[in-house]
């Protein structure tokens, strides 16, 4: 190794020295020259087809030689440290294996490689790598698709060698060259073009200029610049248009969404209200059963109170019938009663049901206002439920006023049974009287029949014994009394309570009119929200429609042509027929002229879509004759 200073006196600059050093290593390593090499020559292949592109002025066929000498030094480059692999036919070396991997990095591609698949004249896997590379670029998204593939080096390591051209720094520089490719349009023959048994030799003629053509290639370059910049802006033009026509795309699949979701919303609550109403059938017909039980037994009781009373003027034990009938019907109404409690309840339930009910619907209509055409027929099945609700509650005042009837006719009866009870009372009184006088007489008559005593002490035991039956009758008496009163009581409790609830009914009248109203706030805030949406509905078609306008204009502008205007045609250019409704306007991929639909039903595919699109039938000659004019 040499000092610094003596390189110094030589002359020699440490850079200078470094240089050499790279240079000789690289002789040294024949991969790196390689490598090198291959950029240089995709450096001027590129350069030059661009520049000869340019000057040539319309779309390159297969036959254009930079465009062939381009495709054989990409053949090369892609080629550089690809692995080999064995076979049962011996070893083998294939570029389709690192570009079938597009399909999987890049969804877009998938119709590329299923078309090279699907063409019948290709038998190699080389032959299919060239024909990729050639739809490719037709669509102008060669360079997208090679710079997908240097990032993933994990996926290429295994087709290529370590030092190979994808894998190292050339391989990226080669391909932010291909983007320059984007200002070429090329219209080539993929089938009937023989790529398997083609022989992929570099022409070094092609690139060997003189001072005349560098003193040409400055104007060109000067032309060339001016070209690029029109094709840049009106590529930037285009990506803006797509970016906003992506964003409209996945806001509509977005609405469709919500659409979908507010749909299964929709049944989901319309099964709830079916439901709600098969419920409220259910206690509609248990309530008249109820009432018709409630009317029998009332029936039946009057029917008992009648007979009671002739009964108890007969006799006591009419009274203890009476009496026991009088308490299982007590026994019965409050049977009854709790089983019009267990309707209230059952009723305030449906009723706390229904606000909730309401408030899901509530809280549906501020998220998804598009479902409020289905949720009025919902919200007046709603009323139909509360006006029932309402002639419920009608009928349970009704059940209550027949109970306060009721209550007045057991009044009467304890009434009655008081003043039967001052009876018995003065005939006890009277009996007492009896008593005494029988004792004064026995006094008296002791002394004068003493033979009599005994009959008459038989007679004083037996009364005795009819005054303790008194008295124990009395006993009883007094406690059915106390039994009676105690269920006045309880029943006057229940009236209080029934009080309450009815003013409670009376307060969730007035919360179900707050809630009506708040109902009709909201439909008219839908209203105008439904609204706004249509207005929006409509901006965005006419959006949609300007989009495709100018995408069409785009298409025009790539291929050169003019794009004519539907207003400036009013007959068709072949046959000259006028548009109707019948006969409509229909715009020539190619020449961008209105035609009818008899004069353009044609596809053929073109340089700016790599699909087939609609071309009139003089551009549908011209492109079949351009197509038989190549060699097969």
């Amino acid at each position: 190794m040499y000092s610094p200073q003596s390189l110094h006196r030589w002359g020699i600059t440490h850079s200078e020295s470094m240089e050499r050093l790279a240079y000789s290593q690289a002789l040294r390593d024949p991969m790196t020259m390689e490598r090198a090499n291959l950029l240089n020559m995709a450096k001027l292949s590129i350069k030059g087809l661009i520049e000869s592109a340019l000057s040539f002025g319309r779309t390159l066929d297969s036959d254009y030689p930079p465009l062939q000498q381009f495709f054989v030094v990409m053949e090369h480059c892609l080629k550089h440290g690809l692995r080999v692999k064995k076979s049962f036919l011996g070893f083998n070396k294939s570029l389709w294996g690192p570009l079938e991997l597009v399909e999987k990095l890049c969804p877009e591609a998938a119709e590329i490689s299923a078309s090279v698949r699907d063409l019948p004249g290709l038998k190699t896997p080389l032959g299919r790598a060239r024909a990729w590379l050639r739809l490719a670029l037709m669509q102008k998204r060669l360079a997208d698709y090679l710079r997908l593939l240097i990032t993933r080096k994990d996926l290429l390591s295994d087709f290529y060698e370590p030092s190979a051209v994808m894998l190292e720094e050339e391989g990226a520089v080669i391909v932010g060259l291909l983007v320059g490719l984007n200002v070429i349009d090329a219209n080539l023959c993929v089938k009937g073009e023989d790529l398997d048994t083609q022989v992929g030799v570099i022409d070094f003629s092609m690139y060997l200029k003189n001072d005349i053509d560098d003193y040409r290639s400055e104007e060109r370059n000067s032309q060339i610049a001016s070209i690029l910049d029109q094709k840049n802006y009106v590529e930037e033009l285009n990506r803006q248009l797509n970016s906003t026509v992506h964003g409209l795309q996945g806001r509509v699949d977005s609405l469709e969404k919500s659409n979908s979701k507010l749909i299964e919303e929709l049944a989901i609550a319309k099964n709830n209200i079916i439901k709600l109403q098969e419920e409220n059938q259910q206690l509609r017909s248990e309530n008249s059963l109820i009432l018709l039980k409630a009317q029998q037994h009332l029936e039946v009781t009057q029917g008992d109170v009648l007979v009671e009373r002739d009964t108890y003027k007969q006799s006591r034990q009419g009274l203890d019938e009476m009496y026991n009938e009088a308490r299982r019907q007590l026994k019965e109404e409050c049977q009854l009663r709790q089983d019009v409690e267990n309707e209230l309840v059952v009723q305030v339930s449906m009723k706390q049901e229904m606000e909730l009910a309401m408030k899901l619907l509530e809280k549906d209509i501020h998220e998804k206002q598009d479902t409020l055409i289905g949720l009025r027929q919902q919200l007046d099945e709603v009323k139909a439920i509360n006006v029932e609700m309402y002639q419920k509650m009608q009928s349970s005042d009704e059940g209550m006023k027949q109970k306060n009837d009721m209550i007045t006719r057991l009044e009467e009866k304890t009434n009655q049974i008081t003043a039967t009870m001052k009876q018995l009372e003065q005939r006890l009184q009277e009996a007492e009287r009896h008593r005494m006088s029988a004792e004064e007489g026995a006094r008296r008559f002791k002394m004068e029949f003493a033979n009599k005593a005994d009959s008459l002490q038989r007679q004083i035991e037996h009364k005795e014994k009819q005054l303790q039956q008194l008295e124990t009758d009395l006993k009883i008496e007094k406690e059915w009394r106390q039994t009676l009163q105690n269920d006045l009581e309880r029943e006057r409790e229940t009236v209080a309570q029934l009080s309450a609830e009815a003013l409670q009914i009376n307060g969730l009248k007035k919360e179900f009119h707050r809630l009506q109203d708040e109902n009709i706030q909201l439909k008219t805030i839908c209203e105008d929200q439904e609204q706004a949406l249509e207005e929006l509905g409509s901006k965005l078609s006419e959006s949609k429609l300007k989009i495709e306008d100018i995408k069409e204009a785009n298409k025009a502008l790539q291929g050169g042509q003019v794009w004519l205007k539907d207003k400036d045609a009013s007959h068709c250019k072949l046959c000259e027929k006028e548009f109707s409704i019948s006969r409509r306007k229909h715009h020539c991929r190619n020449c961008g002229e209105i035609f009818c639909n008899s004069c353009s039903d044609n596809e053929l595919p073109l340089p700016a879509s790599p699909k087939p699109v609609r071309v009139c039938d003089t551009c549908h000659a011209l492109l079949l004759q351009r197509c038989s004019s190549n060699p097969t």
